[in-house]
Parts: C-alpha cells; sequence; structure tokens
C-alpha cells in the first residue's frame, strides 16, 4: 500500500485511516499492528473507545518510525466539558497512548451546555506546549464548525463525521472544500450497509474490486476528504488498504452518492447493535 495524503492548511494527513471505535484489548492491539504491518499510518482513536493504551502499545510496538504514524484521539463529552475537563482529559490521553504529543485531538461531540470558547482555549493552549499538533471536532454541524473556527486561535484542521454513499454531507463537503478544511469519514462503509450493495458490487467488478473496497474508494476521491474505516480482521483491515490502484470516473461517483436517511438509519442501528 503506497501512503496517499489529504493536503490541508499546508498540512500532509495520511488519507486512509484505521478506525478502533468498539475495539478494545487485544483485539485493538491486534488491529492497529495489522494494520501497520499493511502501510496504514493514520490511526483514530478517542477517550470514549477506551482502548487508548492498546493503541499506543501497537504503535510503540511496532518497526514503523513514531513520527511516520498520524494519530487522532477525541475527548470524551461531558456534562461540564469547559477548559478545565477539556485539558485534564487530552493530557490523560496522552498519557493512556503514551505518547509525547498526539498529531490531533478533537472536540468528539457537540455539548450545547459546554463553554465552546473554554474548550478550545485548552486544546490551544496544549498545542502552544507542543503536546498537540493539531486542533480539530467531530460531529460538528457547519454552523457550529464555522464558530469554532472563529474561536479558535488555531486553524480547525478537521470536522470528523459520517460520511459514505447513504449519507454524502455535501454542503459539509461544500464548507470543507470551500475553506480549507479536512473532512474526516468515519463509518465510510455505512455501518456495514455498503456490504451487499447491487450497484458497488456492479462497479466494483469492472475493477475487480469489492463492495467495500469501491466504497472507500469513493470517498477519499473527494478533495479535502480522509476516511478512517473500522475493522479488526486482517483480512479486511487488509482489502481496505488496496483501494489505490483504481479510480472511478466523475459517472460512477455521481451515481454511486444516493443520499438515503432510511439506509443510514438502519446500518446505524445495525452497528450500535453490532449485527
Amino acid at each position: 500500500m503506497g501512503v496517499e495524503y489529504v493536503s490541508v492548511q499546508g498540512v500532509e494527513v495520511p488519507a486512509l485511516g484505521l478506525g478502533t471505535w468498539r475495539a478494545d484489548g487485544r483485539e485493538v492491539y491486534r488491529a492497529v499492528s495489522t494494520a501497520l504491518e499493511a502501510g496504514y499510518r493514520h490511526m483514530d482513536t478517542a477517550e470514549a473507545y477506551d482502548n487508548e493504551e492498546e493503541v499506543g502499545e501497537a504503535i510503540a510496538d511496532s518497526p514503523v518510525d513514531r513520527d511516520e504514524v498520524w494519530v487522532t484521539t477525541k475527548v470524551l463529552p461531558a456534562t461540564k466539558l469547559d477548559y478545565r475537563r477539556t485539558r485534564k482529559g487530552a493530557v490523560a490521553s496522552l498519557d493512556r497512548l503514551g505518547l509525547d504529543y498526539v498529531d490531533l485531538v478533537l472536540l468528539h461531540w457537540p455539548n450545547p451546555v459546554a463553554s465552546l470558547e473554554g474548550q478550545l482555549a485548552a486544546l490551544n493552549d496544549l498545542a502552544d506546549n507542543g503536546a498537540i499538533g493539531h486542533v480539530g471536532v467531530s460531529n460538528f454541524g457547519r454552523r457550529r464548525l464555522a464558530r469554532a473556527r472563529e474561536l479558535s486561535d488555531r486553524p480547525v484542521l478537521t470536522d470528523q463525521v459520517q460520511f459514505h454513499p447513504f449519507r454524502t454531507q455535501r454542503p459539509m463537503l461544500r464548507y470543507c472544500q470551500d475553506n480549507d478544511v479536512m473532512l474526516t469519514a468515519y463509518s465510510p462503509l455505512g455501518h456495514g450497509g455498503v456490504v451487499g450493495d447491487d450497484l458497488l458490487a456492479e462497479v466494483g467488478a469492472r475493477y475487480d474490486k469489492s463492495a467495500p473496497q469501491v466504497a472507500i474508494r469513493w470517498a477519499l476521491q473527494h478533495r479535502n476528504v480522509a476516511a478512517v474505516p473500522k475493522s479488526t480482521s486482517p483480512e479486511h483491515i487488509r482489502a481496505n488498504a488496496a483501494v489505490f490502484d483504481f479510480s472511478l470516473t466523475e459517472a460512477e461517483i455521481d451515481r454511486i452518492a444516493r443520499e438515503s436517511p432510511l439506509r443510514t438509519g438502519v446500518a446505524w442501528m445495525r452497528g450500535r447493535l453490532g449485527v
């Protein structure tokens, strides 16, 4: 797997990462180790995933140099997520990861009762001290993203949101592209909803690729988009990485995009229930 990058704000971010939601213990350790062996150079975790320690151990045990691996984590939303709580949470994440610095720390969810200014100030201060490379957000709508960009002393590098053929995020994508912000696509496989999709299978047959591979390629062919598909299966991790040796046509990209709240909702429920 050759590493491809998303270029935003003068920063080069590995376009394909490994998501680690709902993976823990030795399972996530093995997944991260396999991904690094397969050529991934972008790992995505979070305080809420309860697996930062194992992710950090796998990175430390890998022969891949730490400086070659982009690490993203997220601060857990709490009832009172202000400057103190945000700073404490981010520092605790570094400790669990066992890292001197984290490339990117995100506010995991918007919290209407918390001080967005205080949260961002905490991340900015940690970035000023070298503990964080960049700051970002996750699950923010366009208006809240715009507000975060206004309040942050440092550029907001990314908004990590659900992005797949049935959740196309067109207004958000345009906003990110217009403002040099990276859209990080979580659940690019639609919580497994792309598996068995007839159109994706049809397109994939032309390139000798699977439906999930086509879905990941679809996401990555959008400007300013990185993707972090989650998997713990060595076979799937390697397959998800084999998406840089073909390109979809513009017509195929347009056909694949089929906004469907129903399919998105069903897939989300399946993902939550683990079925």
